[in-house]
């Protein structure tokens, strides 16, 4: 299998794909047609050479990911959004009698840009407080009786751990979250069916495999095995400053965690995909068997960013 290059994430009914400098966003709308839409997307390691260095990029890749993600949900979300507020217009309107009031295309964007940043930096905040700080503490309750330190941060590594597994279990009991880790998998069918030289089509994505090395899943989990290793020379007295140099290290651990995510990627050895092997399994949570109807708007998605036919050929002439 070699890597594609391509990767992605579902949306609220779809499926976004990026490849290189653009990425395609496909929603299955309420008339249930497919909508693609594609964009440019500038990373910021495109501007700076230096950014494009090992585990540093890592770093300003998972930045510009979680930016175009928040985007694209954003945009999904609208299509139900519009939905929702073209049924409570119609209403109030015939209740004062008035035609409602339309916004115009700048304050949509601009509440749009608005609502796009605080929900970055709500996710940021909250994602270090339950999968960072909280454990910490928690694993700090054990040191009134645990008095190595090592095995308290490998109780805190554990404590990490339950917490994302619960994390996801509680939000899979939403249907719409159980939605969108079934167009998750129907993410990674798709670029397993192209990965393994098939052609892209609602039979052959159906019959792949719904996880893949590089999902971001299996990227939560590398970083939590990392950090127990960097936490493991944090060995200062004061409780406070040691919580405070270990968000000081998740930068660097969220690049050492890209690199290796990005090599198993692009590997089959045997050392890897034992490496890889929990995150596929904790893959299980957050991917469902998508539908066909689901598949068909993940393959939209690809088809608009990705020529998977001449990759395919490029595959067989190189094992040929």
């Amino acid at each position: 299998m070699k890597s594609s290059g391509i990767g992605g994430q579902a949306v609220i009914e779809g499926v976004m794909m990026k490849n290189k400098d653009k990425y395609a966003v496909a929603v299955r709308k309420p008339d249930k047609e497919i909508e693609v839409v594609v964009k440019e997307c500038h990373n910021l390691s495109d501007k700076y050479r230096i950014l494009k260095l090992p585990i540093i990029r890592g770093v300003f890749n998972f930045i510009d990911s979680l930016v175009v993600g928040m985007s694209t949900l954003t945009y999904s979300a609208s299509f139900y959004d519009d939905e929702d507020e073209e049924k409570d217009d119609k209403s109030n309107g015939k209740a004062s009698g008035k035609p409602a009031k339309e916004k115009t295309e700048a304050q949509k964007a601009r509440e749009e840009k608005i609502a796009m940043t605080c929900s970055v930096i709500f996710a940021v905040v909250m994602a270090v407080l339950i999968f960072m700080v909280a454990p910490y503490y928690v694993s700090r309750l054990f040191a009134l009786f645990i008095k190595n330190e090592t095995a308290i941060i490998l109780i805190e590594g554990i404590v990490r751990l339950a917490f994302f597994i619960i994390y996801v279990k509680l939000i899979s009991l939403m249907s719409d979250i159980k939605r969108v880790f079934m167009y998750h998998g129907a993410e990674h069918k798709c670029i397993n069916c192209v990965e393994h030289g098939m052609e892209l089509t609602v039979e052959n994505v159906m019959a792949s495999s719904k996880e893949h090395k590089r999902c971001g899943t299996s990227f939560m989990l590398i970083v939590m095995c990392i950090s127990i290793v960097f936490f493991m020379f944090i060995r200062v007295d004061s409780p406070i400053l040691r919580l405070v140099l270990r968000l000081l290290l998740i930068p660097l651990i969220a690049g050492v965690s890209y690199e290796v995510l990005k090599h198993a990627g692009n590997t089959d050895s045997k050392f890897m995909d034992i490496i890889s092997r929990p995150g596929l399994m904790l893959q299980r949570l957050t991917t469902r068997e998508p539908d066909a109807d689901m598949v068909e708007v993940a393959i939209a998605s690809v088809e608009a960013v990705f020529d998977w036919r001449t990759y395919i050929e490029n595959l067989k002439e190189e094992e040929a």
